[in-house]
């Protein structure tokens, strides 16, 4: 049997040195005992084969019972899952880094695959100092509870691992909960950390994102207009967000403040952002202003397609133009006539949303 090295860390300000070492022996294709915000878990390279061999065999897990990814960057979602429904999207958003794992179609093989980000200082550095991707069940022997602090982690597993990590008791102390996010209707295979009303409050609501050039004129005003509308309707099953294809942080512009000012809509707070891949990715309905934009967002998020429309044409508005004119540098009055056409859209989508 070898010895484990064992080394007591802060959790709060852990030696940068510890965690690049248990980094390189993980790997070099080592075992390393980590904490999480849930419970202990078992690192092992998942691209070397000994090593997750040696895994299973310390764990005495079956063999047809695959290993959740523990991943630091959401753009690792794509290297290992396919057709990622909205909802995990959403719950992403929502919960990671955290105690929450999903399971995915796998983009390598006709299986699943789950995947977790971490939401634990030392844990997130180990795996992204590792540069490999990294599995990490519970430090326990199969069948047995799931360990909570070091002394339960260390207790079975001594001299089976390399490298063990002493961060005390988790902080969250419970598992992570499992949803099946590969199969409809989406469903909570293990509740955990996050209870399942919570999982349902954030994938039953509809997240519609405005998008146009800056983000201070046109899809403020949708923005605006249409929480305005919704919340007339009591309705608390919408998400509503904008934003432009330009580097943020603008205020409205002090023409579009002054229109919405005479729908009783102060957007006096309002600060662009930039559209990105993951809004698009969480977004239910995408509704832009000018066919540029469409054109610009979909090469974001390609699978996206049959999700993002003009504004106009998703209203079903019988126009001549489908774009909705830039109103950047127009006048007054040209402010007021694109906030009418926005508004009659708004007016016809409430009733399809």
């Amino acid at each position: 049997m070898n010895v484990t090295k064992i080394v007591k860390l802060d959790p709060h300000l852990p030696d940068e040195n510890y965690l690049k070492e248990a980094a390189d022996i993980l790997k070099a294709g080592g075992l390393v005992i980590i904490p999480t915000e849930t419970v202990y878990g078992i690192a092992a390279n998942m691209l070397n084969k000994k090593a997750v061999e040696r895994l299973y065999t310390i764990k005495e897990r079956p063999k047809n019972k695959p290993f959740s990814l523990h991943i630091y960057k959401r753009e690792t979602i794509d290297e290992f899952a396919r057709a990622v429904p909205v909802a995990a999207y959403k719950l992403m958003d929502r919960f990671w880094p955290g105690p929450l794992t999903l399971i995915l179609k796998s983009r390598k093989t006709e299986e699943t695959v789950g995947i977790r980000m971490p939401d634990d200082e030392i844990a997130f550095k180990v795996i992204a100092r590792s540069q490999v991707p990294v599995v990490c069940p519970s430090a326990n022997i199969s069948g047995r509870p799931a360990p909570v602090d070091f002394e339960e982690a260390i207790k079975d597993l001594s001299g089976l691992v390399d490298f063990a990590i002493d961060a005390g008791r988790t902080r969250l102390a419970i598992e992570s909960t499992v949803v099946d996010a590969a199969s409809q209707p989406l469903r909570v295979v293990r509740e955990g950390a996050i209870k399942q009303p919570e999982i349902e409050e954030v994938t039953n609501k509809k997240n519609i994102l405005f998008v146009c050039t800056g983000n201070s004129c046109r899809s403020v005003m949708a923005e605006a207009l249409l929480k305005k509308i919704l919340r007339e309707h009591n309705r608390g099953d919408v998400e509503v967000s904008s934003a432009g294809l330009m580097m943020g942080e603008m205020e409205a512009s002090e023409y579009t403040k002054e229109v919405l000012k005479g729908e009783g809509i102060d957007v006096s707070s309002h600060r662009s952002q930039r559209v990105t891949k993951d809004m698009v990715d969480a977004s239910d309905l995408i509704l832009v202003m000018e066919k540029a934009h469409e054109e610009r967002v979909l090469p974001l998020a390609p699978e996206a397609k049959n999700r993002v429309f003009l504004l106009k044409e998703f209203a079903k508005i019988d126009d001549s133009t489908l774009d909705i004119e830039d109103p950047m540098g127009k006048t007054l009055e040209f402010y007021a006539r694109t906030l009418a056409k926005i508004k009659e859209a708004i007016e016809r989508i409430v009733n399809i949303i």
